[in-house]
């Protein structure tokens, strides 16, 4: 054989290998997602599908309780009561077996103005009877209305002590984006989030709380600005076993958003985003992404209208352990968002398309049963298979 036949065949050589190399780097930073299982080529990575796996298309629903009004908060008092928030300025308690309604009084005056009004109420998973209950709430303040964070005890069927923790200085004359959901971590602090209630700049004024996440100790101290850049929170939830806190927020016409936040960032409203102007085909904003802004870990075009996120940890939807639960006001849905291990979304089902419901809040109960409210007044539960 030739020198000149060698060296082809050589050079042919390490073509082929430079391109199986190349081939092989391209499909390892994409993983293949099939239905049951995440593959990976090299190395070879599965998960396989649980052994419970539930047929979400036979997913159910069962009403518990029927309201007067739009149940916004939804939260777990002791293993067989919960307690709720009316936006009109009302709560009260419902037996989780029977369904029974107990009205509860005490409550301060509410600015039921706009999207304001009583909105999320929040339990510590430590709570015991006459400890320390958690609301959101819009208040007037200097004429105007702001989120506050206030907490209050349960005598009875009356709220005592009402203490507001704080009253933001998100004010303005405007009738919507009050937030707001709040959070507990493990290490005693609460979370809430602010809207930009209607004036965009706000978000970006660290001056203003407006468009931010609120972190303080639970009795109010060690306040801070958790993160800002947020349009209209109304997800928000910490997860134990990953550490991680989400949130979900309104955008504009598309580009509503789940995030991962991070204490100190910047999440871009309104300088980026994914959604257009209500009043023609124009980008919000200098575009989808800048230097030193976070991206979202997901992003909805067209707008669902996000409500309440949960993270589900339980036993009875068993293959949906560690996924995100959110509610969809507009399109009227649950979402069920799989998540990888880096809390990466991987797959998506919507669930009781056919109910035609405003989901409101959601709720994942301690014995793993999912409920939720409607803004039709319902307090509803998921059945696993019907």
């Amino acid at each position: 054989m030739s020198k000149v036949a060698v060296f082809i065949i050589f050079c042919c050589s390490i073509i082929l290998v430079l391109f199986s190399l190349t081939r092989q780097s391209t499909e390892e930073s994409k993983p293949v997602i099939e239905e049951a299982k995440l593959v990976t080529e090299e190395p070879k990575q599965v998960i396989e599908a649980p052994k419970q796996a539930i047929d979400e298309s036979r997913i159910g629903y069962t009403t518990l309780a029927e309201l007067s009004g739009v149940p916004w908060g939804l939260a777990q008092l002791d293993n067989d009561t919960f307690i709720y928030t009316l936006r009109k300025g009302e709560s009260g308690l419902v037996d989780k077996t029977t369904g029974e309604v107990t009205p509860l009084t005490g409550l301060p005056s509410i600015a039921s103005v706009g999207q304001g009004g009583l909105l999320d109420v929040a339990v510590p998973k430590d709570y015991t009877a006459g400890q320390w209950i958690y609301f959101t709430y819009s208040k007037m303040s200097d004429g105007l209305a702001v989120t506050t964070l206030a907490r209050t005890r349960l005598d009875g069927t009356q709220f005592v002590d009402w203490t507001d923790l704080f009253v933001s200085n998100s004010g303005t004359d405007k009738g919507q984006h009050f937030g707001s959901r709040i959070a507990f971590d493990d290490q005693g602090f609460v979370y809430f989030g602010i809207g930009d209630r209607g004036v965009r700049e706000n978000a970006q004024n660290l001056e203003n709380d407006a468009g931010s996440i609120i972190r303080m100790k639970r009795d109010g101290t060690l306040r801070e600005t958790y993160s800002y850049g947020h349009r209209n929170p109304q997800g928000l939830t910490f997860d134990s076993k990953t550490q991680r806190l989400w949130e979900a927020e309104h955008g504009p016409r598309g580009g509503d958003e789940i995030n991962i936040i991070e204490q100190g960032k910047n999440y871009g409203w309104p300088v980026i985003s994914y959604g257009k102007e209500y009043w023609g085909p124009i980008a919000v904003g200098e575009g989808t992404e800048k230097e030193g802004v976070e991206q979202p870990v997901k992003v909805y075009i067209p707008s669902i209208a996000p409500s309440s996120l949960v993270v589900y940890r339980g036993d009875v939807f068993p293959d949906w352990e560690g996924d995100l639960l959110l509610g969809a006001l507009v399109l009227t849905h649950i979402n069920h968002i799989k998540l990888d291990e880096s809390g990466k979304p991987v797959k998506e089902t919507r669930l009781l398309e056919s109910l035609g419901e405003r989901i409101r809040a959601l709720l994942v109960a301690t014995d793993g049963h999912v409920y939720f409210s409607t803004d039709s007044g319902k307090i509803m539960r998921l059945l696993p298979d019907q």
